[in-house]
């Protein structure tokens, strides 16, 4: 009978006499404060003896254990019995190389606890069957109890990040600049249509899916708070394969790593119909709401970045078209301002209809539109602008005494590349209208030109 569990409080060296203690006192010393016993089984006829911290490990008492396996097997938890079986035969078959097993046992008060118990076979006959075992049960019911908690912690902690509308994420960047997210919540399947596994060892699966226009602004950002440390955020649109162009936006702080890396934490959201908001009320501050054609504001703009590409040699000829309705104030006066609103609208109509796709036609107030005309000489110019100004003058504006007829005066200029404002050419135009309506309206006037 194995006994290794007698009492072992002395010290590892007698007191005052300095004889060394016995080995098997020193064994089970460490074993009584493992929370460790030990057990030793006759496989043939079925007896198991414990050691004294077997017994104690479950609060009973010497005389309360018998050696019967029956006895055994019936202090183990109900849905652990089986397993325990199955995995203890395993090892008798020799299909494994030794037995181990975490399972629960009744301890003398009728509560469970936790254990591990491993043992191997240490005797077999000449046909290979089992004698002889022994083994060890150690207490880890402390151990579960806090695998449990971090179980219980994770999926509280996975169940409100997946609830997050957005995706919730870890990422590690190493010094040599590659990246992977070692912590991805689900919502990575609508933000990326991507899975947490796609993304668990290398960040370019995220990368494919943004825009190519945006990548540069992306890594820029996130390069730049990566080296002071400072909190990253950053717009940029992503192709997806189900949802197609979408915009995103990460906000996420940074800490350094010993290895000079950097670790991140963050949260990426759809922020699509924010953005298609903001270029409605881009588009509507921009856009003349009675004509729909662009204000002075977007206009001059236009006309700005035509003046640079001019300078800069990017552009071919340009020129400025400045058209005004001839006696406006005259047609609000005598129909009313519904029929100066529909003179208007029927102007910018006919000016879209009109003019060629590549031109770009605004609003500046009242009665005033112009026009910029690239690629456009002034004897092309003078073209455009008399095909214009006929189309107007054949319309008929309906009123209430019948119809109206509408005329109007045109002035053109050429844009320069040696003026000082590329609203020069626009004054220029201007002048040139007031030329035309000096000279009786209803005509073109041509920057630089005598009306006739």
């Amino acid at each position: 009978m194995l006994e290794v569990g007698h009492s072992a409080s002395a010290d590892l060296y007698q007191s005052g006499c300095g004889v060394r203690q016995d080995f098997s006192d020193i064994l089970a010393l460490a074993i009584e404060g493992s929370g460790t016993g030990v057990w030793d089984r006759d496989v043939v006829t079925g007896a198991i003896r414990y050691c004294d911290g077997w017994v104690g490990l479950l609060g009973y008492r010497r005389e309360e254990i018998s050696d019967r396996i029956e006895d055994a097997y019936a202090r183990v938890h109900p849905d652990d019995l089986a397993y325990v079986q199955a995995t203890m035969r395993d090892h008798f078959a020799g299909l494994t190389p030794s037995y181990e097993v975490e399972h629960r046992l009744r301890c003398r008060d009728g509560s469970y606890k936790w254990v591990l118990s491993r043992g191997r076979v240490i005797s077999r006959d000449g046909d290979g069957r089992a004698l002889r075992m022994v083994g060890t049960t150690t207490d880890i019911t402390a151990m579960r109890v806090l695998a449990e908690r971090l179980r219980a912690s994770m999926t509280l902690l996975s169940s409100l990040t997946d609830q997050v509308p957005g995706l919730v994420f870890q990422c590690r960047r190493a010094p040599d600049g590659t990246a992977c997210v070692p912590y991805a919540s689900a919502r990575i399947t609508e933000i990326y249509e991507l899975t947490p596994q796609q993304v668990a060892e290398s960040c370019q699966p995220v990368h494919a899916r943004i825009h190519p226009d945006d990548l540069d602004l992306y890594r820029a950002t996130l390069a730049e708070a990566a080296e002071r440390l400072t909190p990253w955020q950053c717009v940029f649109r992503v192709l997806l394969p189900r949802q197609g162009l979408r915009w995103r936006q990460v906000d996420a702080r940074a800490t350094r790593l010993p290895d000079g890396g950097t670790l991140w934490h963050g949260l990426v959201v759809d922020v699509t119909e924010r953005k298609r908001v903001e270029q409605e009320l881009h588009d509507l501050a921009r856009v003349d709401h009675l004509t729909c054609l662009p204000n002075r504001r977007a206009f001059t703009e236009r006309m700005e970045r035509a003046w640079h590409a001019l300078v800069r040699g990017r552009a071919g000829d340009v020129a400025v078209l400045m058209l005004d309705i001839d006696h406006f104030k005259s047609i609000n006066d005598r129909h009313g301002h519904t029929a100066g609103d529909a003179v208007l609208r029927r102007v910018a109509a006919t000016m879209l209809a009109e003019l060629r796709p590549g031109d770009h036609a605004g609003r500046l107030g009242g009665e005033e539109f112009a026009v910029v005309l690239p690629d456009t000489g002034l004897a092309q110019a003078r073209q455009v602008a008399e095909r214009l100004r006929r189309a107007l003058a054949e319309c008929r504006i309906p009123v209430a005494d019948g119809t109206m007829r509408l005329t109007v005066s045109i002035g053109l200029s050429d844009m320069r590349a040696t003026d000082c404002r590329y609203d020069d050419a626009l004054a220029r135009a201007d002048m040139a209208l007031y030329a035309a309506k000096e000279a009786g309206r209803n005509r073109t006037g041509v920057s630089g030109e005598r009306v006739g």
